[in-house]
């Protein structure tokens, strides 16, 4: 009988679950193609929810955020309800990371614009530093678009033929608009092109109830709702592109280039229409394009030669750089222009468990990475490097960048808490709109594993290889060179030293997490009988005694806890031990992060001695060479490091230990 290995079991497993996954897609999104007229569509589709089919641009927008929460995110509790509030801004947080700020103002444009505030006649856009974001953010909105214009609640219908994919209302005479108003309460906004009119009077000769109607799907693809700009050479740009131009090969069939029907609709603003116009680097356009595309905007309309006014309702969304908005700005002319945006700031984040993450997603996606072991902290070391980089030099007494970088990680820093994190923000406004790219870190990563023929990355190995690709870059001056090889050197004694050596730690006492929790409790004891002046009994002697304050001072001073801290210290961490304690919860190591860091660095010491004793041994004896082989499994085992990594890290922590 053939066996089938458990890892083909489970490869099988996830197979099975992702066909099944792929068949519901496809169930779910197998949308009804409908077509007829439109006195079908006023009598069949139309009475249903008159609202849907009159959305403005950004309505459909914001209804699209609200509906990707409700269906991909809410969570449904046992009664069928959702146990989760729409969060609309739930779109963009499972593939950008640390923004949160800016997805918040993102959001908010969307939902005053969809409230009809007068932000909807404005342009949004997006500016950042490189690979901070923005296009991502973009292709995340049309994508979402594509998906929702599947649905029913996003389903649309357009004049069939329209190159415009105008709504089937616009058929509507405006002498009858007060009279649908009053039998459906809702207005209908926008006129016919003059494409759809001449067809009208031509093919139908103004019957407008039996032009045909149909469902239409957004696609990028397809120019079907969604359009995208990219200017290539400024200087011979064509604003053609945007709004079309005459098209010779068809005047010869009509024989008027005035007729609608000799015009080339394969403008990106009509390919837009109903959805979201992506404008790539848009300050690099000439500026009659700026102009069009505000009075868009602002007008719902644009003008060619050769026809009246062409109703358009489309998003618009820009993107830039810095370089290029700060070249605009210097032009005083272009400040009319200023006040017709909605500039929203995507910067790099600041938080590197976020910055980590985004390494993360993009390792997992390059096939350089695939077959190679990066041992656990490579990621957050190369992102604590990278946050170091956008940080402004704290100017307040006590605080350096490393203890800055530690509060917008959410981690406690001595002398600061989080409750100086927004002051701290707020002194700082432009904070990470510079620095290194994620794409710098991940390129420096990519040449370490491509020159290796090693199959795995050790965090020191990845900090050279960042230092190479510093030193190598034409770009920097050798003073920017020098200022970002220092960091490197902060991010290694500040974050890796410690890191690596609570593993190796871990790792040689297998009962490390049962000895800090009860040395968690006995702080506890000695803490409460210090702030209540009471003694304790001792558990040899059986005599009472007053609370050990040599061995909480010991602890303290671990982190740093100065004599005249100690009090309010003392007291934040016997409420929080009473709040977990109320909840019916156990008051552990992860309860509270300062204390949990005092307690390793306290057993640290402890065994320091043994610690060096196995691990720098030159001639290990047996038992020394066991206790080194077991701490390596250890570290492969339990800690995410292969054999290599985890060698490495021995000895670097050996070569600590000897120089303390």
């Amino acid at each position: 009988m053939l066996t089938v290995p458990q890892s083909e079991h489970a490869a099988t497993s996830v197979a099975d679950s992702f066909i099944s996954d792929l068949t519901t897609f496809a169930s779910t999104h197998k949308a009804s193609r409908w077509r007829g007229t439109f006195g079908d569509f006023l009598e069949n589709i139309l009475p249903a929810n008159p609202h849907c089919f009159t959305r403005s641009s950004h309505q459909y927008m914001y209804d699209m955020l609200c509906w990707y929460q409700k269906e991909k995110r809410g969570t449904p509790s046992p009664d069928g309800e959702s146990t989760k509030l729409p969060v609309p801004k739930d779109l963009f947080v499972d593939e950008l990371y640390g923004i949160d700020s800016a997805l918040d103002r993102v959001v908010e444009y969307f939902k005053g614009a969809s409230a009809g505030s007068d932000v909807g006649r404005r342009l949004l856009l997006l500016l950042g530093p490189p690979s901070g974001g923005k296009s991502s953010l973009v292709i995340l909105l049309k994508r979402a678009l594509e998906e929702y214009s599947h649905t029913e609640e996003g389903a649309l219908y357009a004049l069939q033929g329209s190159p415009l994919h105008e709504s089937p209302l616009n058929l509507i005479p405006t002498s009858m608009r007060a009279q649908f108003r009053e039998t459906y309460s809702v207005d209908i906004v926008g006129e016919m092109s003059p494409h759809s009119q001449a067809r009208l009077d031509d093919e139908f000769n103004g019957d407008f109830m039996n032009f045909p109607v149909e469902r239409v799907f957004l696609s990028e693809a397809s120019r079907v709702g969604i359009g995208t700009y990219a200017p290539h050479d400024p200087t011979t740009a064509d604003i053609a592109d945007l709004v079309g131009s005459v098209d010779l090969s068809k005047v010869a069939e009509v024989g008027d280039e005035g007729d609608p029907r000799a015009w080339s609709w394969s403008g990106a603003v009509y390919a837009a229409s109903r959805g979201m116009l992506e404008m790539i680097e848009i300050l690099k356009v000439k500026r009659e394009f700026l102009y069009l595309l505000l009075t868009l905007t602002q007008e719902k309309n644009v003008k060619v030669s050769r026809f009246p006014l062409i109703h358009l309702d489309e998003t618009i969304v820009a993107h830039t750089n810095l370089a290029e908005f700060n070249k605009f700005l210097q032009e005083k002319e272009n400040e009319a222009l200023l006040d017709r945006m909605v500039i929203i700031k995507v910067p790099y984040t600041l938080c590197y468990p976020d910055e980590a993450r985004i390494y993360k997603k993009l390792v997992s996606h390059a096939p350089a990475f695939r077959d190679v072991h990066l041992d656990p902290h490579v990621l957050k070391l190369a992102s604590v490097f990278a946050i170091l980089t956008r940080l402004d030099k704290p100017e307040r007494e006590g605080l350096d960048l490393s203890k800055k970088l530690r509060l917008f990680a959410g981690e406690d820093a001595e002398g600061f808490s989080l409750a100086d994190v927004p002051k701290l923000h707020a002194e700082c406004p432009d904070e990470g709109l510079s620095g290194v790219s994620p794409r710098f870190v991940i390129n420096a990563i990519s040449n370490a594993i491509t020159r290796s023929d090693a199959e795995s990355l050790t965090s020191m190995e990845m900090l050279l290889a960042l230092k190479d690709s510093i030193e190598s870059d034409a770009r920097m001056d050798s003073a920017q060179k020098k200022l970002w090889v220092d960091f490197l050197v902060i991010a290694r004694k500040d974050f890796y030293n410690r890191w690596v050596k609570e593993d190796v730690h871990r790792a040689l006492f297998a009962s490390f997490e049962d000895e800090a929790q009860q040395l968690l409790e006995k702080y506890l004891d000695e803490v409460e009988a210090a702030l209540d002046n009471r003694t304790l009994t001792d558990p040899i002697t059986g005599e009472d005694r007053d609370a050990d304050e040599r061995f909480l001072r010991s602890v303290e001073d671990k982190i740093k806890i100065s004599d005249s801290g100690k009090e309010s210290f003392r007291q934040e961490v016997v409420r929080k031990a009473m709040v977990a304690f109320k909840a019916g919860e156990k008051f552990t190591l992860d309860s509270h992060s300062r204390l949990h860091e005092a307690i390793e660095q306290y057993l640290f010491e402890e065994r320091r001695d043994v610690l060096r004793l196995v691990t720098s041994a030159a001639r290990p004896d047996d038992d020394a060479e066991q206790k080194i082989s077991a701490v390596q499994d250890r570290l492969v085992q339990e800690y995410g490091y292969d054999q290599h990594s985890a060698k490495e890290a021995l000895n670097y922590v050996t070569t600590l230990l000897s120089q303390e």
